[in-house]
């Protein structure tokens, strides 16, 4: 469970009551691929022919662009989370990951799930005893790739969501 009970109206467009401008729920969106798209080779690694996480992430830029309405990017996002079902470890991680990227164009929120995901892939995928340092690595990557327009939202996200992410984000 990575959504709060309670939506967060900064992550609830203008026109469905909140407060989020269309700008940056795309550059949510966009942040959110690149954090999947980070740790999507431990996937790829484990299932080459499997398509569906690196779908779903193109479908969140896609989604960005205008090519591809909300509803077949979150679609994709279902299928890349699909990916996920049989798998354990890193490679369900990062499918995991691409599948909440892909979310975003639905609820913003995924924002951070796509992130969680990638850092405990990181985690992971890491030799025994190096999984923490992976993971704040990880984090730390994807808050240097934060644009300015949405970084205090996100890392204010962070800080309130940090339980029910498994407690990555580490301040």
């Amino acid at each position: 469970m990575i959504l709060p009970k309670i939506r967060d109206p900064r992550f609830v467009t203008i026109r469905r009551g909140g407060t989020l401008t269309d700008s940056d729920h795309h550059l949510l969106a966009l942040w959110a691929a690149s954090c999947a798209e980070h740790v999507l080779d431990l996937f790829e690694s484990a299932r080459p022919d499997d398509p569906r996480p690196r779908q779903g992430i193109e479908h969140a830029r896609a989604w960005v662009r205008g090519e591809v309405k909300m509803m077949e990017a979150r679609a994709a996002g279902g299928h890349a989370m699909g990916a996920a079902r049989d798998l354990s470890g890193a490679p369900r991680h990062a499918a995991y990951a691409a599948g909440q990227a892909g979310a975003v164009a639905h609820v913003a929120a995924h924002e951070l799930g796509a992130a969680a995901y990638a850092i405990k892939a990181a985690r992971a995928a890491a030799p025994d005893g190096e999984g923490e340092a992976a993971g704040r690595l990880e984090c730390q990557w994807q808050r240097d790739q934060l644009p300015e327009a949405i970084r205090e939202l996100v890392l204010d996200d962070q800080r309130l969501r940090n339980d029910i992410c498994w407690s990555v984000f580490e301040f």
